[in-house]
């Protein structure tokens, strides 16, 4: 009997020991998930152990009591929870993140929001989609201290006032987007010391006219209808280093925080540049400016004073409605790598410098640090050599959807280059750090001798100019550096494509032409990747093939007119087992019809029509039993004749 209770004791004790020891393995690893599993209540046999539970996507429409003493998340997401029962958060006394989004939470508000001030731990909430207004949210923020990470998505909260965080002062992330927002009444974000992240996106923000968020290190204003940012000229120190203002209705550049750390900046789709000239538009925002601080000090230029101190490195300027590059403003980013300037409005990037009058600061313009420039679709025809000049660091260039033609050098001279005469190309050998170059769709007539003379370009790609005429030597200049090259949608035939040796050429792309053989000057390249769909092929050089095997990885074959009797090259790849991604949407054809050229890598005993070994073992044959008849019809005439000789003397 003694020894009954001493096992009974024994499993008591083991049984206490795991649940009473904190941040034990044991009890950490613990999570129970009903993700989806169509309940319409919280299951009655939860695991007291449980630190994570996941009851998303159900139908839960009321929450009871929870005896989960070490439950830390909680997860009612997309439920149809409208009623928290007293008491039902109770027995949580270590939640620490719960999600409430995609519910129906705006319903018996009162209790509701009473039973939820009883969590007071909480670091982490989720009342996105819930309907809630701006009284609802704040009963529902009450008694929250330790709240650090708040997300509000998709609610109908129309204005923030300083009684909304008055409670939950130490958040460090604030999510209210897909809301309505047109009023933030002052006082609201400020007293909040530690924020960093704030995200008003999808409101209905009309402008900033004093921003005073010294806190705030990542600000989305994305898709209001911002017409313009102001910040109050000042030695204090902002922590900005994200801003984002795309998809707003802004005209001007924003006059940012003078001291920050901003870096990122986001003013796509908007309505910058539609003003005549960059100057008018510098010259309207400080008017505005000093308008609306009452400043008197009309001559100063705000802006630039501001942009000029920016370590700003990347700028998003696409989808706006630029007719000219603000060369002056944009140059004084002394720090910028990446400048998106595709899908706006010009035609010409001229050097149009205004004089240096009365300013502190002596006008240079230059992009020293500039890597990443991005000019698709502008109708660009020309580029000034001035502006390619102040391009001292760039490596990437996409003139992708423009209308840029090639200059041609006609010499090497050290000192100067020059171009054979144009009434408007573009001379891309003064860029000497260039090492990507799109020039896509760019209706590009010709293509001439060193036209990339003075570049070290590792990619190239000119696809989609069906008039191009590639004069021999284009390539000059690159083909020592050139490792991706993309031909295609040229209208090329064979006899338009004249490629060099080019030893450093991995990945080459000569697809949608009308061609029928690869230029046997690719033997030289390591080629990882080659592309020849859609042209005209019947077959393709086995011994180049085989040259090219040892780097081959990928060959994209569709879309061919290939003979299936003459398919070495075919076995060879399959033997060497490179990829061809696409060989099960390519036929080849023989005498009797088209097969797919999976089904003749299994089989490939088809009958072959056009093979030419059996051809001329034909011929031979044919020749040989020619020969045996002629000579067997002599003979039969011959006798014929003797015979009838010999009856018509026995008739005599």
């Amino acid at each position: 009997m003694v020894r009954h209770m001493f096992s009974h004791l024994l499993l008591l004790w083991s049984l206490s020991h795991d649940l009473c020891i904190t941040g034990s393995t044991h009890l950490e690893s613990k999570e129970g998930s009903w993700n989806n599993q169509s309940l319409y209540s919280v299951p009655l046999d939860l695991d007291v152990r449980l630190r994570r539970l996941d009851l998303s996507n159900n139908f839960i429409r009321q929450l009871h009591t929870l005896a989960l003493p070490y439950l830390e998340q909680l997860d009612l997401s997309s439920n149809q929870l409208d009623l928290i029962s007293d008491g039902a958060f109770e027995n949580l006394a270590q939640l620490e993140e719960l999600n409430l989004s995609r519910n129906a939470l705006n319903n018996n508000l009162g209790s509701n929001t009473k039973v939820f001030r009883s969590i007071s731990r909480l670091r982490s909430l989720d009342l996105s989609m819930n309907g809630l207004n701006d009284d609802a949210v704040e009963l529902y923020l009450q008694n929250k201290p330790s709240l650090d990470q708040l997300k509000m998505t998709g609610n109908i909260l129309t204005r923030l006032s300083p009684n909304l965080f008055k409670e939950s002062k130490g958040l460090r992330s604030i999510t209210i987007d897909d809301n309505l927002i047109s009023v933030i009444e002052e006082g609201t974000f400020e007293p909040l010391s530690r924020l960093e992240m704030l995200n008003l996106a999808k409101n209905n923000l009309a402008n900033i006219c004093d921003f005073k968020l010294h806190q705030v290190k990542y600000l989305n204003l994305s898709r209001n209808s911002v017409e313009f940012f102001l910040t109050r000229e000042n030695n204090l120190l902002y922590r900005l280093e994200m801003l984002d203002l795309s998809h707003n209705k802004l005209l001007y550049f924003p006059i940012v925080p003078k001291m920050s750390s901003l870096k990122y900046l986001h003013l796509q789709s908007n309505m910058v540049g539609a003003l005549d000239s960059e100057a008018a538009m510098v010259s309207e925002v400080n008017a505005l400016y000093n308008e609306l601080m009452e400043e008197r000090l009309v001559k100063k230029n705000n802006l630039h004073s501001n942009w000029r101190l920016m370590p700003l490195t990347y700028i998003d300027l696409s989808y706006n409605n630029f007719r000219s590059f603000p060369l002056e403003t944009l140059s004084l980013l002394s720090s910028l790598q990446t400048l998106n300037f595709g899908f706006n409005c010009l035609q010409n990037i001229v050097w149009n410098i205004r004089d240096h009058i009365e300013s502190e600061y002596p006008r240079q313009v230059s992009f020293p640090n500039l890597k990443f420039l991005d000019l698709q679709s502008n109708g660009l025809t020309s580029i000034s050599q001035q502006f390619f000049k102040t391009l001292k660091q760039v490596k990437t260039l996409n003139l992708q959807d423009n209308s840029v033609q090639p200059c041609a050098l006609i010499d090497d001279l050290q000192s100067a280059l020059k171009v054979k005469p144009s009434s408007s190309c573009v001379l891309f050998g003064l860029l000497s750090t260039l090492k990507h170059l799109n020039l896509k769709r760019n209706n590009i007539e010709m293509l001439q001798p060193n036209s990339f003379l003075k570049n070290a370009l590792s990619s190239l790609n000119l696809a989609g100019n069906p008039s191009m005429v590639m004069q021999v030597g284009a390539f000059e200049g690159v083909k020592n550096t050139l490792e991706s090259l993309i031909l295609s949608e040229i209208n090329m035939t064979s006899a338009d494509l004249s490629l060099p040796c080019m030893p450093a050429l991995t990945h080459l792309n000569i697809s949608h032409n009308q061609l029928d053989r690869i230029p046997s000057t690719l033997g030289c390249s390591p080629l990882k990747v080659l592309d020849i769909t859609n042209n005209h092929f019947m077959s393709l050089n086995h011994s180049l093939i085989l040259a090219l095997s040892s780097h081959l990885n990928l060959v994209y074959i569709s879309k061919n007119d290939f003979n299936c009797c003459e398919s070495k090259w075919l076995t060879a790849l399959h033997a060497l087992k490179i990829n061809l991604p696409d060989i099960n949407d390519t036929v080849c054809f023989t005498s009797e019809g088209n097969i797919g050229m999976t089904e003749y890598l299994e089989n490939n005993v088809v009958p072959c029509f056009f093979d030419t070994t059996a051809q001329e073992v034909h011929i031979g044959q044919m020749i040989v039993i020619a020969v045996f008849l002629i000579v067997l019809l002599t003979a039969l005439i011959v006798f014929t004749r003797k015979l009838c000789c010999t009856q018509g003397s026995f008739i005599v």
